[in-house]
């Protein structure tokens, strides 16, 4: 059953089941949403769009919450883009009764398998075709394998439920425990399935494993996994989400999927961590730091419950303890640590089965006493027990002195954060452009091909066609009627060869749509970017050129540039320029210098991606420049 600590091995099966129905799926792209939080999103058959949600050491199943990806992904998102963006999902399996998931994924004639591991710390392995590892998102070591890259990928053992009816009755033949703990435990399938699969077989729980039959409860077992691949029926209560009801009621609110039912069951990422979907909340750093702490004030807590547990397990076990480190003792007398550690492995019932592992340069063994205990051999029981009483003392300070940080975060005032809503993306954005004072849309080609796209793509019938009276201008329609025409005059002037001649003023003409063309008379020729106008034209003579470049706040953050008095009456600050002795390139980055002079300190990092030296560039003029004045 799923729990908030995380889904067990049924879960991920019945979990499993759903995704492999979604076949054939397609990598789009992965997300690291969260740290320790990974999200794939997968497309499927007509148009099917899902996102597959790994929390690693927790849980993983399908998502319907709006999860916004971050503004710059991680190298370990980066790397699976890489490897798996646009690969097809070729299969999905689980590892035995393991919480282990494995992705073929085949791309560009190559398969790579991506193993998610649910149990412990959890961990999710990018491997090539062989296993071989290309790169984990945790790097681990491990007595029996490493979890790092260039190794081989080795999986752990499958686990007794899955590994054949022999395989299952020899570990119940030699597991000395109760038959409820020997399934639950040392068959991976947890205290509440272990009852379940007794019960349903008719078997007392204190029966020793050793005593239970194994064919009957082997056919209860794989009548349990065919369940939870065939007959998926979820329920949810407030404290777990099952596949299945176990007691033979629903016990709670009813879900079509059991992927459904594990999302609703686990708080959103978008409300619990991120905030409300869409909104891209600036956190300070004082609460940073704060989110830090109280986490790390949670493991503290985790670390003496556990520290706790281990001392109750010790002293209720205490002749058993007792024993144990007696006859360890003996034994290192006269044998090695590997003598001794082979002795235990080759034993299957007794006392030895308890022993999980032996560290021979602690001369300390794991032994399972319902809690995974540490034991240093050579010491008595009392001094095993203090060692993690002094644990529990030593988180206790780390706790009282990440308590007293907090309080002094608490105390300092934070800064309110200016939340600016950054321009969006328009059509017009490509061209030069600007707003005339009564709000008509102003656009001007930037070459002779954008020239020719305005006039063939862009002008309509009510607008105007405006161009300086030199070689070498902008094409600049006007969308729509305005009564600032000395603006639209002045930006098509500022924006041709008169500026790059250095000349301070230009003459400019206008005429309607109906008036330009492309074809010529015979025997003449219009080069690209360059028009026809026929008809009468309305001049406007020795238009003063200059322009002004400045940040506009509202409605939308950006920067914009234009005729000095339409920019100055949406942006501040602005800096007007003339034609002068600067470089393009010199005079954006002197621009840019002013505006941010002028800018707060405390707004300034939030303008990163709009104030810049690309979008300062956009609106300079070709020729050299001088900065006028700064405002």
């Amino acid at each position: 059953m799923a729990t908030e600590k995380g889904i067990s091995g049924i879960d991920v099966r019945a979990a499993v089941t759903e995704w492999n129905r979604l076949l054939p799926l397609w990598v789009y792209k992965v997300y690291v949403v969260f740290p320790g939080v990974m999200v794939i999103r997968l497309h499927g058959k007509e148009h099917a769009r899902h996102q597959l949600l790994v929390e690693p050491g927790r849980r993983a199943h399908l998502t319907s919450h709006p999860l916004a990806p971050p503004k710059n992904p991680p190298a370990f998102a980066m790397l699976l883009r890489k490897y798996l963006q646009g690969g097809r999902v070729l299969g999905i399996r689980q590892h035995g009764i393991q919480r282990i998931i494995t992705l073929d994924i085949g791309k560009h004639e190559r398969t790579y398998h991506l193993v998610i591991e649910l149990f412990d710390q959890g961990n999710i392995i990018l491997c090539d075709e062989d296993y071989r590892i290309i790169q984990p998102f945790s790097i681990h070591r491990f007595k029996e394998r490493d979890v790092v890259t260039g190794a081989q990928y080795v999986f752990p053992p499958e686990g007794p439920a899955t590994s054949g009816q022999e395989a299952f009755a020899e570990f119940l033949a030699r597991d000395g425990r109760d038959i409820v703990r020997a399934l639950a435990v040392g068959a991976m399938l947890g205290g509440q399935y272990a009852e379940y699969l007794v019960k349903s077989a008719g078997i007392e729980k204190a029966t020793p494993a050793s005593d239970a039959d194994a064919a009957l409860l082997h056919q209860a077992v794989a009548d349990l996994l065919k369940r939870a691949e065939t007959v998926i029926e979820p329920v949810m209560t407030r404290k777990e989400c099952l596949p299945f009801p176990l007691d033979g009621s629903p016990g709670g609110r009813e879900y079509a999927l059991f992927n459904e039912a594990l999302d609703a069951f686990y708080p959103p990422i978008t409300q619990a961590r991120q905030g409300p979907a869409g909104a891209k909340e600036k956190v300070s750093r004082e609460a940073r730091i704060r989110a830090q702490q109280e986490a790390a004030v949670a493991k503290f807590n985790r670390n003496i419950a556990r520290c706790e547990r281990a001392v109750d397990a010790i002293y209720s076990n205490y002749p058993f303890v007792q024993e144990l480190l007696a006859t360890l003792q003996e034994a290192r007398l006269s044998r090695s640590w590997q003598e001794i550690e082979a002795i235990l492995k080759s034993q299957e019932r007794g006392p030895a089965t308890k022993v999980l592992a032996v560290y021979p340069d602690r001369a300390a063994v794991d032994v399972d006493l319902g809690e995974r205990v540490t034991l240093v051999v050579g010491e008595s029981v009392e001094a095993n027990a203090s060692r993690y009483y002094e644990e529990m003392k030593k988180f206790r300070r780390k706790i009282a002195g990440a308590s007293a940080a907090m309080e002094r975060v608490r105390a300092r005032p934070e800064r309110k954060a200016v939340t600016l809503q950054p321009m969006k993306k328009r059509w017009f954005h490509r061209f030069r452009w600007f707003y005339t004072t009564d709000g008509v849309l102003v656009v001007g080609g930037r070459d002779a091909s954008q020239n020719e796209e305005l006039v063939k793509k862009y002008m309509e019938g009510g607008d105007l066609f405006v161009h300086a009276d030199v070689h070498g201008a902008s094409v600049v329609i006007v969308k729509g009627t305005t009564a600032r025409m000395d603006e639209v005059a002045a930006f098509a002037a500022s924006y041709s060869g008169a500026w790059r001649s250095g000349h301070f003023s230009a003459d400019v003409y206008s005429a309607t749509p109906g008036q330009v063309s492309k074809t010529p008379e015979s025997g003449e020729y219009v080069s690209r970017g360059s028009f026809i106008i026929r008809g009468e034209r309305t001049y406007y003579r020795d238009v003063p050129l200059g322009v002004a470049i400045g940040l506009q706040r509202t409605p939308e953050l950006g920067v914009i540039g234009g005729p000095q008095s339409a920019v100055k009456v949406r942006a501040s600050p602005a800096v007007e320029l003339r034609p002068g002795r600067f470089e393009p390139n010199d005079i954006a980055k002197k621009v840019l210098r002013i505006l941010k002079e002028k800018v707060p300190a405390d707004e300034q990092r939030g303008m990163k991606a709009v104030l810049n030296t690309e979008a300062v560039a956009a609106f300079v003029p070709p020729g050299g420049s001088d900065v006028l004045e700064e405002e």
